[in-house]
């Protein structure tokens, strides 16, 4: 699996994908902090935060849509599923890789904090809880790429699924307005918006974090099966 890790990590940054995912990313949460904190003499990041919650529905693609899909297109992938790593190993590596690229990213947001500390006084407090928040939503948005990725060996196709999977994700929680009763409540729980929002305000509840977490298992637990039912096929 660190094997795996590693090589992934070595090909984000020998192509443009991992230059560009950081460049963007630097480049939007920069405006975000400039335009919201800076200009307006604020000291709240939500504002940073709350961009770069739409702004994961579009990079998030980008950083997975080759993940899998591009062994199927180079005609790599039966050597990748005959070397001496078990399937489990070899979507965690992949997986942890990108997660590692999008940490590189989220991590511009404590050097602001730290800016805002040396101003004035930093709510470290809302801080985490975005941070644990866009990390978590982050991670779970890279799962639900890899499993996309799996399925074709378009990367096109791999983004665009990517993209439209994590949008119905992100806006299920507006279908509240529609419903009453015990489906309204359902579709709240399944609302990625809804566990966003308790973090960012502060509020660290176990179920959040094990609603990320769980969407994250189920998806690279599918790429898996995806893999494994390549490999007898």
């Amino acid at each position: 699996m660190i094997a795996i890790m590693r090589r992934e990590l070595a090909v984000y940054f020998r192509s443009p994908v991992g230059y560009i995912f950081l460049a963007v990313f630097y480049f939007f949460a920069g405006y975000f902090f400039f335009a919201g904190n800076l200009l307006g003499m604020n000291a709240d990041l939500g504002s940073v935060f709350s961009g770069l919650y739409t702004l994961l529905l579009f990079l998030i693609p980008i950083l997975t849509m080759r993940l899998l899909s591009e062994e199927r297109g180079k005609k790599t992938e039966q050597a990748l599923l005959t070397a001496p790593v078990t399937l489990t190993g070899i979507v965690l590596g992949k997986y942890l890789a990108a997660v590692l690229v999008f940490v590189a990213g989220l991590s511009i947001t404590l050097v602001y904090a730290l800016v805002i500390e040396s101003i004035t006084i930093s709510n470290w407090g809302l801080v985490a809880g975005n941070f644990v928040a866009t990390l978590l939503l982050g991670m779970a948005l890279i799962a639900i790429g890899v499993f996309i990725s799996s399925l074709t060996e378009s990367q096109v196709i791999a983004a665009v699924g990517g993209f439209g999977v994590g949008l119905g994700f992100l806006l299920i929680g507006e279908l509240r307005t529609v419903f009453t009763g015990v489906l309204r409540e359902i579709i709240a729980a399944f609302s990625f918006y809804e566990r966003y929002h308790s973090f960012s305000l502060g509020i660290f509840r176990f179920e959040d974090v094990l609603f990320f977490v769980s969407v994250a298992v189920v998806f690279l637990f599918l790429s898996v099966r995806v893999f494994e039912k390549r490999r007898w096929s």
